[in-house]
């Protein structure tokens, strides 16, 4: 029994090796990251090489020619070994630098943060983020600290870099001055209002987490738990009154028409002493 099973091992290593030895004969050469690729970064000769890869799972967007990769720019962060693929990398003919990695119709804007605003630095590259601004209500004066609101005003925001730096990859926190979010042309427009009437807060939040929180805000009065007194009502505007001459239309007054009372019929002829009367009914 022991001899039966030691000659199917041999047997068995014997028949992996050739399945093995015929897969990459029949495979071919993919380029593959020499070391390691920063999001930005333009792809040099020297950073790719070549390797054998089996036909049958060779990823699609794969590259076999080197030259196909010179001066293309990688729009995520590449390990070493890692195929260089076409959804890896930005369009032709885009230079090198943050603005490759910027979506289509998207824009990048930067904000000033402290360690406070910031989220003591853990809004790093590839993190999400809201958009809170405290300001006054409309008509409160800047003295007014009882007319002051708090409303997340953009949800889902993406961190594209911390100071001047874009790895998504590191996530120690980093205390900076500065963050770099992607934004829609709207959205541009909104958070330039924003930080121009009141102070801004980044709120850091779930990566998977996609559900829109649609509150009304906070004021002193929600945070205290009272009611504020509705506001009168406006006054109706009076009518307009017309200059034109309105035709009248000619007044009818009834009169109703009483009868006369009945005369009577039946007579009564009364002495009383010595006076006599007639009564009549």
């Amino acid at each position: 029994m022991l001899l039966i099973a030691l000659i199917a091992g041999v047997a068995a290593v014997v028949l992996a090796a050739r399945w093995m030895q015929h897969q990459n004969k029949t495979g071919g050469q993919i380029a593959v990251a020499q070391l390691d690729i920063q999001l930005g970064d333009r792809i040099a000769p020297e950073m790719i090489k070549l390797v054998e890869w089996p036909s049958a799972s060779i990823p699609d967007g794969a590259f076999s020619d080197p030259k196909l990769l010179d001066g293309r720019v990688a729009k995520t962060n590449l390990q070493r070994g890692e195929p260089l693929l076409e959804s890896k990398l930005a369009p032709i003919g885009t230079k090198g630098g943050l603005s490759a990695v910027v979506g289509d119709g998207k824009r990048a804007m930067t904000v000033r943060v402290n360690d406070v605003i910031g989220v003591a630095g853990f809004a790093l590259p590839g993190n999400y983020v809201d958009i809170l601004v405290n300001t006054q209500e409309e008509g409160a004066k800047p003295s007014d600290k009882d007319r002051a609101i708090s409303k997340i005003v953009l949800e889902r925001i993406l961190v594209l870099a911390v100071a001047q730096e874009a790895n998504r990859d590191d996530t120690k926190p980093k205390v900076v001055n500065a963050v770099t979010l992607e934004l829609t042309p709207e959205q541009a427009e909104k958070l330039d209002l924003a930080r121009s009437v009141g102070t801004l807060s980044l709120v850091l939040r779930n990566q998977i987490d996609p559900n829109p929180t649609g509150t009304a805000g906070a004021t002193k009065d929600t945070l205290l738990g009272l009611e504020r007194a509705p506001k009168p009502a406006p006054a109706p505007a009076p009518a307009p009154v017309s200059t034109k001459p309105v035709a009248r239309k000619p007044v009818v007054v009834e009169v109703a028409v009483v009868p006369p009372p009945p005369r009577p019929t039946d007579c009564v002829e009364v002495i009383r002493g010595g006076t006599k009367a007639t009564e009549c009914f």
